[in-house]
Protein backbone atom coordinates (compact mmCIF):
# COMPACT_ATOMS: atom_id res chain seq x y z
CA UNK A 1 0.00 0.00 0.00
CA UNK A 2 2.79 2.40 0.92
CA UNK A 3 4.62 1.74 -2.34
CA UNK A 4 1.46 2.36 -4.36
CA UNK A 5 0.88 5.65 -2.57
CA UNK A 6 4.44 6.79 -3.22
CA UNK A 7 4.06 6.05 -6.93
CA UNK A 8 0.72 7.85 -7.12
CA UNK A 9 2.00 10.99 -5.39
CA UNK A 10 5.16 10.98 -7.47
CA UNK A 11 3.07 10.75 -10.63
CA UNK A 12 0.82 13.60 -9.56
CA UNK A 13 3.79 15.80 -8.75
CA UNK A 14 5.15 15.29 -12.27
CA UNK A 15 2.02 16.71 -13.84
CA UNK A 16 1.82 20.33 -14.91
CA UNK A 17 -0.18 22.74 -12.80
CA UNK A 18 -0.65 23.09 -9.08
CA UNK A 19 -2.72 21.02 -6.70
CA UNK A 20 -4.52 22.57 -3.77
CA UNK A 21 -4.61 19.21 -2.02
CA UNK A 22 -4.42 15.48 -2.58
CA UNK A 23 -7.15 13.47 -0.86
CA UNK A 24 -6.25 9.84 -0.30
CA UNK A 25 -9.37 7.75 0.23
CA UNK A 26 -8.91 4.28 1.65
CA UNK A 27 -11.38 1.41 1.71
CA UNK A 28 -13.96 1.25 4.49
CA UNK A 29 -11.94 -0.93 6.86
CA UNK A 30 -8.40 0.04 5.89
CA UNK A 31 -5.72 0.84 8.44
CA UNK A 32 -4.83 4.54 8.07
CA UNK A 33 -1.44 4.19 9.77
CA UNK A 34 0.58 3.02 6.72
CA UNK A 35 -0.74 5.96 4.71
CA UNK A 36 0.25 8.43 7.42
CA UNK A 37 3.66 6.81 7.89
CA UNK A 38 4.45 7.29 4.20
CA UNK A 39 4.65 11.05 4.71
CA UNK A 40 7.24 10.59 7.47
CA UNK A 41 9.25 7.67 6.09
CA UNK A 42 9.55 8.47 2.39
CA UNK A 43 11.91 11.39 1.78
CA UNK A 44 10.51 12.03 -1.70
CA UNK A 45 6.92 12.27 -0.51
CA UNK A 46 7.89 14.29 2.55
CA UNK A 47 9.82 16.79 0.46
CA UNK A 48 6.91 17.44 -1.93
CA UNK A 49 3.89 17.15 0.33
CA UNK A 50 2.79 17.32 3.95
CA UNK A 51 0.16 15.32 5.77
CA UNK A 52 -2.72 17.60 6.73
CA UNK A 53 -5.14 15.40 8.71
CA UNK A 54 -6.73 11.98 8.94
CA UNK A 55 -10.51 12.12 8.50
CA UNK A 56 -12.80 9.24 9.47
CA UNK A 57 -16.45 8.95 8.43
CA UNK A 58 -18.46 6.95 10.96
CA UNK A 59 -21.82 5.50 9.92
CA UNK A 60 -24.23 6.41 12.73
CA UNK A 61 -26.60 3.60 11.78
CA UNK A 62 -24.05 0.79 11.89
CA UNK A 63 -21.14 2.05 13.98
CA UNK A 64 -22.04 0.19 17.18
CA UNK A 65 -22.09 -3.08 15.23
CA UNK A 66 -18.76 -2.34 13.56
CA UNK A 67 -17.15 -1.53 16.92
CA UNK A 68 -18.10 -5.04 18.02
CA UNK A 69 -17.04 -7.01 14.96
CA UNK A 70 -14.43 -4.92 13.13
CA UNK A 71 -11.24 -3.92 15.02
CA UNK A 72 -10.33 -1.68 12.09
CA UNK A 73 -13.24 0.60 12.95
CA UNK A 74 -11.70 1.34 16.33
CA UNK A 75 -8.31 1.90 14.68
CA UNK A 76 -9.78 4.47 12.32
CA UNK A 77 -11.53 6.35 15.11
CA UNK A 78 -8.47 6.28 17.37
CA UNK A 79 -6.21 7.51 14.57
CA UNK A 80 -8.44 10.31 13.31
CA UNK A 81 -8.00 14.05 13.67
CA UNK A 82 -11.50 14.77 12.33
CA UNK A 83 -14.48 12.43 12.66
CA UNK A 84 -17.76 12.84 10.79
CA UNK A 85 -20.69 11.03 12.37
CA UNK A 86 -22.73 10.63 9.20
CA UNK A 87 -26.34 9.55 8.52
CA UNK A 88 -27.43 11.27 11.70
CA UNK A 89 -30.97 11.49 10.30
CA UNK A 90 -31.29 7.70 10.49
CA UNK A 91 -30.89 7.35 14.26
CA UNK A 92 -32.64 8.82 17.28
CA UNK A 93 -31.12 11.74 19.23
CA UNK A 94 -30.46 9.43 22.18
CA UNK A 95 -28.67 6.88 20.01
CA UNK A 96 -26.68 9.68 18.41
CA UNK A 97 -25.48 10.91 21.80
CA UNK A 98 -24.47 7.37 22.73
CA UNK A 99 -22.58 6.93 19.45
CA UNK A 100 -20.64 10.13 20.02
CA UNK A 101 -19.86 9.03 23.57
CA UNK A 102 -18.47 5.74 22.24
CA UNK A 103 -16.30 7.68 19.78
CA UNK A 104 -15.00 10.05 22.44
CA UNK A 105 -14.23 7.14 24.74
CA UNK A 106 -11.81 5.87 22.11
CA UNK A 107 -10.49 9.24 20.96
CA UNK A 108 -11.39 12.29 23.06
CA UNK A 109 -9.07 14.57 21.09
CA UNK A 110 -10.48 14.44 17.56
CA UNK A 111 -12.80 17.14 16.23
CA UNK A 112 -16.25 15.55 15.87
CA UNK A 113 -18.96 16.75 13.48
CA UNK A 114 -22.47 15.38 13.02
CA UNK A 115 -23.53 15.29 9.38
CA UNK A 116 -26.19 14.14 6.95
CA UNK A 117 -24.98 12.91 3.56
CA UNK A 118 -21.49 13.98 4.70
CA UNK A 119 -22.46 17.61 4.13
CA UNK A 120 -19.92 19.87 5.80
CA UNK A 121 -17.91 22.99 5.03
CA UNK A 122 -14.66 21.82 3.44
CA UNK A 123 -12.73 24.19 5.72
CA UNK A 124 -13.76 22.00 8.66
CA UNK A 125 -12.05 19.01 7.05
CA UNK A 126 -9.09 20.35 5.08
CA UNK A 127 -6.41 22.80 6.15
CA UNK A 128 -6.28 21.35 9.67
CA UNK A 129 -2.46 21.06 9.80
CA UNK A 130 -2.98 18.39 12.44
CA UNK A 131 0.54 17.00 12.01
CA UNK A 132 2.22 20.41 12.21
CA UNK A 133 4.24 20.43 15.43
CA UNK A 134 3.72 24.16 15.83
CA UNK A 135 -0.05 23.74 15.87
CA UNK A 136 -0.56 20.60 17.94
CA UNK A 137 -2.14 22.52 20.80
CA UNK A 138 -3.55 25.45 18.84
CA UNK A 139 -5.79 23.11 16.85
CA UNK A 140 -6.72 20.79 19.67
CA UNK A 141 -7.65 22.71 22.83
CA UNK A 142 -9.31 19.54 24.11
CA UNK A 143 -5.79 18.16 24.50
CA UNK A 144 -5.37 20.55 27.41
CA UNK A 145 -8.65 19.84 29.17
CA UNK A 146 -10.24 16.59 28.03
CA UNK A 147 -8.80 14.47 30.78
CA UNK A 148 -9.37 16.90 33.60
CA UNK A 149 -12.56 15.27 34.87
CA UNK A 150 -11.10 11.77 34.73
CA UNK A 151 -7.97 12.11 36.84
CA UNK A 152 -6.97 12.28 40.47
CA UNK A 153 -3.96 14.32 41.49
CA UNK A 154 -1.37 12.79 43.83
CA UNK A 155 1.35 14.43 45.86
CA UNK A 156 4.04 13.84 43.29
CA UNK A 157 2.09 15.74 40.63
CA UNK A 158 1.47 12.79 38.31
CA UNK A 159 -1.95 11.59 37.20
CA UNK A 160 -3.03 8.12 38.15
CA UNK A 161 -6.68 8.33 37.16
CA UNK A 162 -7.81 6.34 34.15
CA UNK A 163 -8.65 8.14 30.96
CA UNK A 164 -12.01 6.48 30.45
CA UNK A 165 -10.63 3.68 32.58
CA UNK A 166 -13.56 3.10 34.95
CA UNK A 167 -15.41 -0.18 34.60
CA UNK A 168 -18.81 1.48 34.30
CA UNK A 169 -20.59 4.18 32.37
CA UNK A 170 -20.53 7.70 33.75
CA UNK A 171 -21.59 11.11 32.53
CA UNK A 172 -20.16 14.63 32.59
CA UNK A 173 -21.52 18.11 32.28
CA UNK A 174 -22.01 17.76 28.53
CA UNK A 175 -24.57 15.03 29.15
CA UNK A 176 -22.60 12.38 27.25
CA UNK A 177 -21.78 9.03 28.79
CA UNK A 178 -18.21 7.80 28.63
CA UNK A 179 -17.45 4.14 28.17
CA UNK A 180 -14.52 2.04 29.22
CA UNK A 181 -13.18 0.27 26.16
CA UNK A 182 -11.19 -2.90 26.83
CA UNK A 183 -9.26 -2.82 23.55
CA UNK A 184 -8.71 0.84 22.66
CA UNK A 185 -7.98 3.66 25.05
CA UNK A 186 -6.10 6.89 25.54
CA UNK A 187 -3.58 7.37 28.33
CA UNK A 188 -3.18 11.01 29.33
CA UNK A 189 -0.15 12.12 31.33
CA UNK A 190 0.67 15.35 33.09
CA UNK A 191 3.19 16.74 35.54
CA UNK A 192 4.03 20.26 36.65
CA UNK A 193 7.56 19.20 37.52
CA UNK A 194 10.30 19.64 34.87
CA UNK A 195 11.42 16.58 32.96
CA UNK A 196 14.99 15.45 32.36
CA UNK A 197 15.57 15.19 28.58
CA UNK A 198 18.34 12.64 29.15
CA UNK A 199 15.71 10.41 30.77
CA UNK A 200 12.69 11.23 28.63
CA UNK A 201 14.10 10.62 25.15
CA UNK A 202 15.55 7.15 25.89
CA UNK A 203 12.31 6.23 27.67
CA UNK A 204 9.93 7.31 24.90
CA UNK A 205 12.14 5.78 22.19
CA UNK A 206 12.20 2.48 24.05
CA UNK A 207 8.44 2.69 24.59
CA UNK A 208 7.64 3.07 20.90
CA UNK A 209 10.21 0.42 19.99
CA UNK A 210 8.56 -2.14 22.26
CA UNK A 211 4.91 -1.05 22.20
CA UNK A 212 4.78 0.91 18.94
CA UNK A 213 2.68 -1.65 17.09
CA UNK A 214 -0.14 -0.92 19.56
CA UNK A 215 0.41 2.87 19.84
CA UNK A 216 -1.57 4.43 17.02
CA UNK A 217 -0.90 8.06 17.87
CA UNK A 218 0.97 9.97 20.54
CA UNK A 219 1.64 13.64 21.06
CA UNK A 220 2.72 15.97 23.78
CA UNK A 221 4.15 19.25 24.99
CA UNK A 222 7.08 19.03 27.38
CA UNK A 223 8.82 21.26 29.88
CA UNK A 224 12.46 20.27 30.29
CA UNK A 225 14.66 21.33 33.18
CA UNK A 226 16.70 24.48 32.49
CA UNK A 227 15.13 24.79 29.02
CA UNK A 228 13.39 28.12 28.28
CA UNK A 229 11.54 26.64 25.27
CA UNK A 230 8.73 24.13 25.22
CA UNK A 231 9.27 20.93 23.29
CA UNK A 232 6.50 19.29 21.27
CA UNK A 233 6.43 15.78 19.86
CA UNK A 234 4.11 13.43 18.02
CA UNK A 235 4.29 9.86 16.86
CA UNK A 236 2.64 7.31 14.59
CA UNK A 237 3.33 3.76 15.74
CA UNK A 238 7.13 3.57 15.96
CA UNK A 239 7.86 6.86 14.21
CA UNK A 240 8.53 9.89 16.41
CA UNK A 241 8.92 13.53 15.42
CA UNK A 242 9.68 16.42 17.75
CA UNK A 243 11.29 19.82 18.09
CA UNK A 244 11.40 22.95 20.20
CA UNK A 245 8.35 25.06 19.44
CA UNK A 246 8.75 28.43 21.13
CA UNK A 247 9.74 30.01 24.42
CA UNK A 248 7.47 29.51 27.41
CA UNK A 249 5.46 32.66 28.05
CA UNK A 250 5.56 34.26 31.46
CA UNK A 251 1.76 34.02 31.74
CA UNK A 252 1.49 30.29 31.00
CA UNK A 253 1.92 27.39 33.35
CA UNK A 254 5.03 25.33 32.65
CA UNK A 255 3.93 21.73 32.71
CA UNK A 256 4.30 18.63 30.58
CA UNK A 257 1.36 16.85 29.00
CA UNK A 258 1.29 13.84 26.73
CA UNK A 259 -1.30 11.43 25.38
CA UNK A 260 -0.91 7.94 23.93
CA UNK A 261 -3.81 6.42 21.99
CA UNK A 262 -3.74 2.75 21.13
CA UNK A 263 -4.87 -0.80 21.69
CA UNK A 264 -4.36 -2.61 25.00
CA UNK A 265 -1.72 -0.14 26.12
CA UNK A 266 0.31 -1.01 29.25
CA UNK A 267 -1.04 1.99 31.14
CA UNK A 268 0.76 1.36 34.43
CA UNK A 269 4.06 0.90 32.60
CA UNK A 270 3.56 4.12 30.63
CA UNK A 271 2.65 6.15 33.70
CA UNK A 272 5.56 4.79 35.74
CA UNK A 273 7.98 5.44 32.90
CA UNK A 274 6.80 9.00 32.42
CA UNK A 275 7.09 9.67 36.13
CA UNK A 276 10.65 8.33 36.13
CA UNK A 277 11.60 11.08 33.67
CA UNK A 278 10.98 13.83 36.23
CA UNK A 279 14.23 15.72 36.84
Amino acid sequence: MRGDLVRIIDGLMRRKGKFDAIIVETTGLADPAPVAQTFFMDDGVGAKTKLDAVVTVADALWLKDRLRDAPEAKNQIAFADVILINKTDLVSPGDLDEIEARIRAINPYAKVHRTERASIDIAEVLGRNAFDLDRILDLEPAFLTAEETHVHEHDHGQEHGHEHGEHHHHSHGNGLKHYHDEDMQSVALRTDKPLDPDKFFPWVQDLVATEGKDILRCKGILSFKDDPERFVFQGVHMILDGDHQRAWREDEKRESRAVFIGRKLPEDKIRAGFESCIA
